[in-house]
């Protein structure tokens, strides 16, 4: 089991940056992958970005350039680093892990206004 909880969402323009966190319950060293989710009003859950216990990345076209995942096994965290936020980004994230089971976090706001 692993507990998930996520931060830094919040309302920014379309072009600023926000940095979103999330803070896992036990260590995530063996965690085969972490990474970050989000769900726009109406749409289905997509994923954004993730990096595996190995290091390896992998994101979703419409953010590559501009959103960078980075985990720390030391603090047990996995952060998001959103630049160049775009009006459509606007959602709500979550947090994932895979184990032998997927494990979600409850969710951040994260709004862009135009």
């Amino acid at each position: 089991q692993v507990q998930l909880v996520e931060s830094g969402g919040g309302l920014v323009q379309a072009g600023g940056s926000l940095r979103l966190s999330c803070a896992a319950s036990r260590s995530i060293f063996s965690i085969n992958a972490m990474g970050w989710y989000r769900q726009a009003p109406g749409k289905q859950r997509e994923l954004v970005a993730e990096v595996t216990s190995g290091g390896s990345t992998d994101y979703a076209d419409s953010v590559k350039g501009r959103f960078t995942i980075s985990r720390d096994n030391a603090k047990n965290t996995v952060s998001l680093q959103m630049n160049s936020l775009k009006a459509e980004d606007t959602a709500v994230y979550f947090c994932h892990a895979v184990t032998t089971l997927h494990f979600w976090g409850q969710g951040t706001q994260v709004t862009v206004s135009s």
